[in-house]
């Protein structure tokens, strides 16, 4: 093997290593690319997104999150009614056979962390368990961006 050979077959593996490692796989749940944005100091909850495929042929749901990046976490939805922001908390999100639910910011489902343990920094990570009613639970880890979200975009494109 040649050098210039195995340099390019180092550099594949690492790119998708690091492509792998920010994406997950539950039975037939993907999740995609968890990420919430940098808080700043005294800011006492954040928002955590990412992206959940349904592969299967069966209806599951979102049940549960945790995190010991909060106090405690919660499924919420948002949307703007004549220009009022509307926030709730829900039970479950349903996800329907070969369905894709995009949590993003400003709009829909997303995942509060309520009572932040420490501020939310660029760079750093932190673990989040998503509990599902038929594929059971899962730990992935929630990378943060800066509070633009421009890293977080760039960072979440292929």
């Amino acid at each position: 093997m040649s050098l210039r050979s195995a340099s390019l077959f180092v550099c594949a593996l690492a790119l998708s290593i690091s492509a792998q490692a920010h994406e997950y796989q539950l039975g037939k749940l993907h999740i995609g690319h968890p990420y919430a944005r940098a808080t700043v100091p005294g800011q006492p909850s954040g928002g955590a997104f990412l992206s959940i495929e349904n592969t299967g042929q069966e209806t599951d749901k979102l049940i549960d999150v945790s995190s010991p990046a909060a106090k405690s976490t919660e499924i919420h939805t948002m949307s703007m009614d004549d220009n009022i922001m509307k926030m709730r908390q829900v039970n479950d999100i349903e996800l329907k056979p070969a369905s894709k639910l995009d949590m993003t910011p400003g709009n829909g489902y997303h995942i509060m962390l309520i009572g932040l343990t420490q501020p939310l920094k660029a760079g750093d990570k932190f673990p989040l368990t998503l509990t599902f009613q038929k594929a059971g639970k899962i730990e992935v880890s929630v990378h943060v961006t800066d509070m633009s979200g421009k890293q977080g975009e760039a960072t979440h494109q292929h």
